[in-house]
């Protein structure tokens, strides 16, 4: 049975991240009717399909391949979250040389990558786009064979509201220091425990993991962006370490001041958890297929 790892580009904004979300209608809250892919009973309770990056790429596969697939992705990105290197993979019916008990389901090696490529993408909703088809090994795990990812955060940084690009910045009003920030991002490089720049509730046994770099750049005026990788990342990890060289940039936390932040583990010590307009997952490297093991991050 082929197995197929797909690159995946998305606009985060009208989505509820990329983790397929089926609550009961009850407990739905005030969800905007354009988050709401659809409506099911299960269980004689009415339930809501919420619209997500995974459940809009399954849809796209299952009406290909004609059969039900499960798309397991490397990165549970929050609702918000833009990507331009998510990868997933789905494993379907169909012999590598072509043939198949039924050959109106699956994708066979034969058929080529490229045709699959088309083929989804003339069914997926215009925010989301598959950039790479790629036939791999049927061990390929794409949790587990990760072995870095790079985050990117871009501010804004001006008087004048951003507009074109708006869905993808994080507008603040005032210059930020950007010598000050990176000051800052270079001390956050190297394997620390990063408790105070993750999240509450965020599940995971430990919180150390490894920075391979944090450089801030001004990629164009009144821009400043953070690019961020490491070998994991904790909940909301990227927008802590954001907010927190955002603070640096504001003047509010010196530079000086990281090692004292990571050292003390607490929450409160960092900045703020930006919101997710300005996150992009960029891309994601992998090693050899069950060399390894790695976490599923949520950003």
């Amino acid at each position: 049975m082929p197995r197929y790892k797909l690159t995946i580009a998305y606009d985060g904004t009208d989505f509820c991240g990329w983790q397929r979300q089926e609550p009961r209608e009850l407990d739905a809250g005030n969800v905007p009717p354009q988050l709401i892919a659809g409506s099911f009973e299960r269980d004689g309770e009415k339930r809501l399909q919420l619209r997500t990056v995974q459940h809009a790429v399954e849809q796209a596969v299952m009406q290909i391949v004609r059969e039900h697939v499960t798309i397991k992705g490397s990165s549970r990105t929050d609702a918000g979250v833009h990507s331009k290197g998510q990868v997933a993979a789905f494993t379907c019916s169909g012999d590598e040389d072509g043939a198949s008990a039924d050959r109106s389901k699956g994708w066979p090696i034969s058929r080529g990558t490229d045709r699959l490529l088309r083929a989804l993408n003339g069914r997926l909703p215009d925010d989301v786009l598959i950039t790479g088809v790629e036939a791999v090994p049927a061990e390929f795990d794409p949790i587990r064979d990760t072995r870095s990812k790079g985050y990117s955060y871009t501010f804004h940084a001006s008087r004048e509201r951003a507009l074109w690009d708006r869905r993808f910045v994080h507008q603040v009003w005032e210059p930020l220091d950007v010598g000050a920030m990176r000051a800052a991002a270079a001390m956050l490089v190297g394997e620390h425990d990063f408790a105070a720049f993750a999240a509450s509730g965020h599940g995971r046994l430990t919180t150390v993991r490894t920075i391979f770099a944090c450089e801030v750049s001004t990629p164009a005026p009144d821009r400043v962006r953070i690019d961020v990788s490491g070998n994991g990342f904790l909940w909301n990890m990227v927008r802590i370490i954001a907010g927190t060289l955002a603070d640096v940039g504001r003047g509010r936390i010196a530079p000086t001041d990281i090692p004292g932040i990571i050292a003390g583990a607490k929450r409160e010590e960092a900045g703020p958890t930006m919101p997710p307009t300005g996150l992009c997952l960029e891309w994601i490297q992998f090693g050899p297929p069950g060399a390894g093991k790695f976490d599923e991050d949520g950003e």
